[in-house]
């Protein structure tokens, strides 16, 4: 009965189910007790376990406040010395026997740690946090640990693995849940799931989170691993791409983070950084993520997956440009353009293709020419050649070949063949 906690028996009576390693359960119910038996200690000599005000809030409805005891917080600032008992070791030596552990061993090896450090992380530390928690204190309870035990050995032991990555959304609404491709969604964010397996999560969300309507939403990766599996999807470059095609596709003031929650199996399994890029607000105005621009994004999401390194040199020159004002803004926007359309004939040369490209009629194509040529000679970007960048960028996207894209615009220009069209569909959205 392999979901039942080890001190239950079936109905009828009959033997209690056992541990599938009774070596593992010995050593980490021996460390947990005796994490439990230290930490109560220092609580009998005064030590205060500390307490967050929770806020649950939301647009056009009451602040809540909740007091939420910090015992991971408490668990945390004392892990060095938890870790460095003897129980410890022992705990870390019959781990270190399990290979299914192997994808613990792993969660921290960006941090450069090694894997006794991330094994403590990953699974001896919330141990003691999840029996605690069940237990409401540190008065030990058999039957609290047998549980939280019962869930890591699910974990440890099953056919598949569920990995959940999580992070907050800013400048962005939505009417509902919206799928990205490639297992990364979008959705409205439910109240106190971030504390509820990291109880001090509310620093690291970003600024009035909940309260402001366009900072309700999470973007979510799932993804069913193997029980082999030593590595878990790296979250943190699917979602600051998913967060790039949303500035492109919507466009709008858009950024991730700070920081992604990973589960493993609805386990707390890593904190990890949002890059840099995606993490940043840019100035622009929130936006919203309606269901005719969910299929571009969805479209940009998966071409960058797999775009050449040009095309995403051209993207990282974009998106610094929203964070930069005046001449450097200029330069960007400019490098970038180039990068797409230039193929080594210079800013000039781009700026005749894009003109081709997004203008419809020859006047608009005049018009598009002289506000490039403007970004060009450096007298300030300009809202029209912002955009024309951006949606040179979209275009040069859907095409999925740059060459041939650059080959059919010079044909265009010599009058060989008519200018390549992008779907119409696309063309609309992607002009916002």
């Amino acid at each position: 009965m392999p979901d039942l906690p080890f001190d239950q028996r079936p109905p009828g009576g009959g033997p209690a189910r056992a541990p599938r390693s009774p070596e593992l359960f010995t050593a980490l119910r021996a460390f947990c007790l005796g994490s439990f038996f230290d930490l109560g200690l220092e609580l009998e000599r005064g030590a205060d376990i500390p307490v967050a005000l929770e806020e649950h809030g939301g647009p056009n409805r009451p602040t809540l406040y909740e007091y939420r005891p910090l015992v991971g917080s408490f668990v945390e600032e004392r892990a060095r010395r938890l870790t460095a008992r003897d129980d410890a070791r022992d705990a870390l030596v019959a781990l270190k026997d399990e290979p299914a552990a192997g994808i613990f061993a792993s969660a921290h090896e960006d941090e450069r740690v090694g894997e006794d450090e991330a094994l403590r992380r990953t699974i001896l530390l919330p141990l003691v946090v999840r029996t605690a928690e069940a237990c409401a204190g540190f008065d030990w309870d058999d039957a609290a640990f047998e549980q939280a035990y019962a869930e890591l050995e699910r974990s440890l032991y099953g056919d598949r693995r569920a990995y959940t990555a999580i992070a907050p959304l800013v400048g962005l609404t939505a009417g509902g849940t919206v799928e990205l491709g490639r297992g990364v969604r979008v959705r409205p964010a439910v109240a106190g799931e971030l504390t509820a397996s990291w109880p001090d999560a509310g620093r690291l969300l970003p600024r009035d989170w909940g309260r402001e309507v366009d900072r309700t939403l999470v973007l979510e990766l799932e993804d069913d691993l193997d029980a082999q599996a030593c590595r878990v999807p790296d979250a943190p470059a699917e979602f600051a791409r998913a967060v790039s095609a949303l500035r492109l596709g919507t466009p709008g003031g858009i950024a991730a983070g700070p920081v992604v929650f990973e589960r493993l199996d609805w386990r707390p399994y890593g904190v990890r950084p949002m890059p840099a890029t995606a993490a940043q607000l840019p100035p622009n105005e929130p936006t919203r993520l309606d269901p005719f621009r969910a299929p571009l994004v969805v479209q940009l999401q998966t071409r960058l997956a797999d775009a050449p390194d040009d095309l995403l040199e051209a993207l990282d020159r974009w998106e610094l440009a929203l964070f930069h004002a005046g001449a450097h803004r200029s330069d960007e926007l400019r490098e970038a353009l180039e990068a797409l359309l230039g193929s080594d004939e210079g800013p000039w040369a781009a700026a005749m293709r894009a003109a081709v490209l997004l203008g419809e009629t020859a006047r608009e194509r005049e018009e598009l020419l002289v506000s490039l040529r403007a970004l060009l000679d450096g007298d300030g970007p300009g809202a029209r050649a912002e955009d024309a960048v951006r949606r040179t960028l979209v275009e040069t996207l859907l095409e999925g070949s740059r060459e041939r894209l650059v080959w059919a615009l010079d044909e265009a220009l010599l009058g060989l063949r008519p200018r390549p069209q992008v779907s119409s569909a696309a063309r609309v959205l992607a002009a916002g």
